[in-house]
């Protein structure tokens, strides 16, 4: 999801809200419903729409086959990422060290994170909380998109945000009334905070990117840089010089759990696996979960936990991809897939490993410096996992489980897992039918035909503007070893429907590349069980706004339900079945005024007055009577 730490970010949270639908059947409210039905919008057309983030579309509540009331979309705004809520002391978006006290710039200005993204509305016990990530963080008080300025550090240290929500018994109206940031420091702190989840136990998942601190020597001089960039970032900045940071300690998903007093528990959840995961996807069984690997040759990894509603040991696999439509094809591709288990372990074995480990520790390598050098590569593997170029690994005697939970994509691209996908984002679920939803937002790069590798498991056209997979999920499967695996929830064919995959045009007037009617560079996704829709957020660099969209699964109809600031993404989608007899799908939106290249310069310069970059608001879009 992270764009480039250069672009020049701000954010809107964005929601969606319906009203009733009921998750537990146990919620007289609302209308009773047979189906729901969205009536799109068009794309902004004047400078004053762009520059907004909005919605003008429609929803029809259908009490029969053919009777339905319709009724419009509106937005409201709950607080920006500058404000002060309830008791807050300091900005929602405020960045903290690990002593909780404000991080602030080289100007003595506060640190204010301009990139909210995934959210989590929590019933607990009758009261409401939000459960809201900070991503990243990329421009100074002054207003420039420079770290570099006076010794300050590529990325922040990042943070979440807990909410008390206030909900209006005869409106479904949102009021945010109190807030504190999440303590991280129980837990080394954060790295990117990405897109989440709820589970099945009502607690908040949320992912943890570790774009940049999983380079090691193996990757090559250049790259390591990235990572040491990184942990001087974490060292210096949130430990403030007391202690050196851990490239181990960062990448896992982390498991909030709120109480009703407002109190919370936190668990990095390290028995789920490093990796820069956009998210994790916990499935109906309340212990299968599907990740979402954002990155270059990245890779698709299912958690089995051991135990329902406990993150806290299981087993990883990895698969492969197993090729059914013709090479070159134009459709997103179809396979089968197969699974190669990688380990088991608890959580306090793998955090215990991350104290005790380091890469040099589990592999051995030869350094692309040294391959330039005609240093001999036999006896190695060479694979690509995480970035674009090789690594010659070996793994080390006794280091595979090790190896499975501290660098499982590199173990997965070893074991003849398939670590070729591109830009994999967000994943939804659809219990009742054992469908799964995966964003994949640019299919391109590794997934493309590639000549360099023996064995080349992906091999489909590129389409810049990506697609959204459907899944098929089964029970009775075997790994690869012959050896059952303890789900009913297991990935085992996909392919790419038809309505959810983009289509590349030439340039328009506007500057997009993509049609503007179909979904471009798909990231959040997120499904409605009344509904029967998937929600789809953008992170589009090919679309002048970026949209959300809703696509009916029964109808296959496909509706644009908002627009969001000019250059702005939307992320942070969550559909809440029923929230006291009210619905909500949520969503945000970052770095508005992150202009495209290719838009005409008139057009940018017109726009730029209007949009102000560091604008970051968390609201929603109500005003929809309720489903049951």
């Amino acid at each position: 999801m992270s764009k480039s730490w250069l672009s020049l970010a701000a954010s809107a949270v964005l929601v969606v809200g319906f009203s009733g639908c009921d998750d537990s059947d146990s919620d007289s409210k609302g209308v009773k419903a047979s189906k729901v039905e969205f009536i799109g919008m068009e794309a902004p057309k004047t400078n004053a729409d762009m520059a907004r983030s909005y919605s003008e579309a429609k929803v029809r509540v259908y009490t029969t086959d053919t009777s339905y009331t319709e009724y419009a979309l509106e937005y409201t705004k709950l607080f920006g990422v500058k404000d002060k809520v309830g008791s807050n002391a300091h900005a929602a978006g405020q960045l903290y060290h690990h002593d909780m006290t404000p991080i602030m710039d080289p100007m003595g200005a506060p640190v204010v994170a301009e990139t909210p993204d995934a959210n989590s509305l929590l019933n607990v016990d009758g009261k409401l909380f939000l459960v809201s990530h900070l991503e990243y963080d990329n421009i100074l008080s002054d207003g420039t998109a420079s770290y570099k300025k006076e010794g300050w550090y590529s990325r922040m240290p990042m943070n979440m945000i807990l909410t008390d929500i206030e909900q209006d018994g005869k409106t479904g109206a949102l009021k945010a009334v109190d807030q504190k940031p999440i303590d991280h420091s129980s837990v080394h702190g954060g790295w990117i905070f990405c897109f989440g989840s709820q589970t099945p136990w009502n607690t908040h998942l949320g992912g943890e990117e570790d774009y940049d601190l999983y380079f090691t020597a193996a990757s090559g001089a250049s790259a390591a840089k990235t990572t040491a960039a990184g942990i001087k970032a974490m060292s210096e900045v949130y430990f403030k010089g007391s202690k050196t940071a851990n490239m181990y300690h960062y990448g896992y998903p982390q498991e909030v759990e709120v109480k009703k007093d407002g109190s919370y528990n936190l668990h990095k959840r390290y028995a789920m696996g490093k990796g820069t995961w956009e998210m994790s996807q916990v499935f109906g069984d309340a212990k299968t979960a599907l990740y979402g690997d954002d990155g270059t040759n990245v890779f698709i990894m299912m958690f089995v936990a051991d135990k329902v509603n406990d993150l806290s040991a299981g087993t990883l696999y990895a698969a492969k991809w197993n090729q059914i439509s013709a090479s070159g094809a134009t459709d997103g591709g179809e396979a089968t897939l197969s699974w190669i288990k990688l380990g088991h372990a608890t959580e306090s074995e793998v955090e215990s490993w991350t104290n005790t480990y380091k890469f040099e520790d589990i592999f051995d390598y030869v350094t692309p410096e040294q391959v330039e050098n005609n240093i001999s590569t036999a006896g190695y593997t060479a694979i690509k996992a995480g970035h674009s170029g090789k690594e010659y690994l070996k793994l080390k005697s006794g280091m595979e489980t090790v190896a499975a939970f501290l660098e499982p994509r590199r173990l997965a691209a070893l074991k003849g897992a398939t670590t070729e996908f591109n830009k994999m984002e967000g994943v939804a679920i659809n219990n009742t039918d054992k469908i799964a939803y995966m964003a994949m937002s640019y299919i391109d790069k590794g997934m493309k035909t590639d000549a360099s590798f023996a064995v080349d498991h992906i091999q489909i056209a590129k389409n810049n503007c990506g697609g959204t997979y459907e899944i098929k999920l089964e029970g009775g499967q075997k790994d690869t070893d012959g050896n059952a695996i303890a789900s009913e929830y297991v990935p085992t064919h996909m392919h790419v429907p038809a309505a959810l995959l983009g289509e590349e045009i030439a340039t328009d007037a506007l500057g997009n590349t993509c049609n503007v009617d179909k979904v471009a560079n798909t990231d959040n996704v997120a499904y409605s069980e009344k509904m029967r829709t998937v929600f789809i957020g953008e992170d589009s660099g090919t679309h002048v706004n970026n949209f959300v969209w809703a696509y009916n699964i029964d109808t296959k109809k496909l509706s644009r339900i908002a627009s969001v600031t000019v250059g702005g993404e939307s992320t942070g989608l969550q559909v809440v079945d029923n929230m006291d007899g009210y619905a909500y799908i949520m969503g945000n939106s970052q770095h508005h005024g992150d202009y495209l290249s290719t838009m005409p310069k008139e057009l940018v310069d017109t726009l730029k007055p209007m949009v102000d970059p560091f604008d970051a608001n968390f609201g929603y879009i109500g005003g929809i009577p309720g489903l049951k």
